[in-house]
């Protein structure tokens, strides 16, 4: 089968496979499946998040492209759920069937230096950088950009993993072994206002839909809340559509794609990376929205019309880590008491500290009260008996 366009939709009925089997993979094979498509999933790993819910689930490493080859080629079209798929995965999947995004957009994203060297062409706002290939680049760096400053590894990071901040001249070498003394980038330390992102969706004809701007609260650089919608000026949230839409049309995106900014005390707005999938930031739209994003997702892989974006009401969702089994078994029962807040598990087999275990989403009359029920909700789970009741 060829790889280029598609000539017609793919039809409910057909197979898509997903390279990557965590918890948006998950929860794409479940929209995906709602409206009457089979799923099949690919990763070196088994029992997984999406593999539990898909109709097959194939068990072989990213690197060996004949199995790869035979995966595409039993399905119509193949999309992926992290970035961290290697790029000559996709390129070998795209010679049996359609891959979207393309492997194009993976790999750019997949590396920190190549996703902002092609954002700083495309004249995007990003935070200033310079590439690290030695410790005599850090020094150099560290001295034209100023310090604080953030130092991370070219490809292969998330949840802030592969990044040193460092803060004084002293810590330029500890920084450098950090980072494993390879390629590198060297941001500038933005003393901004907030995290906000907005995940949105494009066509293979080109349309645009999106799901607003939202805010973001980290800790320990993993995503703790999201709130939808952000408190944002109108024109914050213009800027970050616009800027958004033109991203995606400059790396031609097939699919949905997370754009994560640093909303400046000025208002301005700086790129910090992207995301070419759904994202943590959108699983809000699972419960909130007429159209998820996991749902967008399916309908620009296999070119139906996008789906209503409406969000139904204002939103906040809140991880759940592995941490919370520390202390033992979480309390689902207490915080099932609350009526407004859905809880989504990923099925995975062991908790650890950090992992992303699954998440919690409240609706509300108010961004604000949606806030404060999801918090109390998390408290109930981890056992707390200061949260108030709904």
């Amino acid at each position: 089968m060829s790889a280029g366009r598609l000539r017609s939709p793919i039809l409910p009925g057909s197979a898509i496979g997903v390279l990557g089997s965590g918890q948006l993979g998950r929860m794409f094979a479940i929209a995906a499946r709602r409206m009457g498509y089979r799923v099949h999933t690919y990763s070196p790993d088994q029992d997984t998040p999406t593999g539990q819910v898909a109709d097959l689930e194939v068990t072989a490493p990213y690197d060996d492209l004949d199995a790869v080859r035979q995966f595409a080629s039993r399905v119509s079209a193949v999309t992926f759920e992290f970035e961290n798929v290697p790029a000559e995965t996709a390129a070998a999947a795209a010679e049996c069937a359609p891959v979207r995004p393309s492997g194009h957009v993976l790999h750019i994203a997949q590396h920190r230096l190549r996703e902002k060297t092609f954002l700083a062409n495309a004249g995007l706002p990003v935070t200033p950088f310079r590439r690290i290939g030695s410790f005599a680049d850090l020094e150099a760096a560290g001295l034209q950009l100023g310090l604080p400053a953030v130092l991370k590894t070219a490809g292969f990071g998330y949840d802030g993993k592969g990044q040193y901040t460092i803060r004084a001249g002293s810590e330029l070498s500890v920084a450098w072994k950090y980072v494993g003394e390879s390629e590198a980038v060297l941001e500038s330390f933005i003393d901004f206002d907030r995290e906000v992102s907005i995940v949105a969706a494009r066509s293979e004809r080109g349309n645009f839909v999106h799901f607003g701007v939202v805010e973001n609260r980290h800790h320990n650089h993993i995503l703790d809340i999201t709130i939808a919608p952000a408190c944002v000026s109108s024109s914050v949230l213009r800027d970050a559509v616009e800027i958004a839409r033109e991203v995606l049309e400059k790396l031609d995106v097939v699919g949905v794609l997370c754009v994560e900014f640093f909303l400046c005390k000025d208002g301005s707005l700086l790129i910090n990376e992207l995301a070419p999938r759904p994202h943590n930031s959108g699983h809000f739209t699972f419960d909130a929205n007429v159209t998820s994003q996991f749902e967008q997702q399916l309908r620009a892989v296999c070119g139906l019309p996008f789906g209503s974006v409406q969000q139904l009401a204002p939103a906040s969702m809140a991880n759940i880590l592995g941490d919370m089994w520390q202390e033992g078994e979480p309390d689902w029962a207490a915080a099932a008491s609350a009526p407004n807040v859905k809880l989504h598990l990923y099925g995975k087999l062991e908790a650890r500290p950090g992992r992303k275990m699954g998440h919690l989403t409240a609706l509300a009359a108010t961004p604000e009260q949606a806030l404060k029920d999801v918090q109390a909700a998390r408290r109930l789970l981890a056992g707390q008996s200061n949260a108030h009741s709904f």
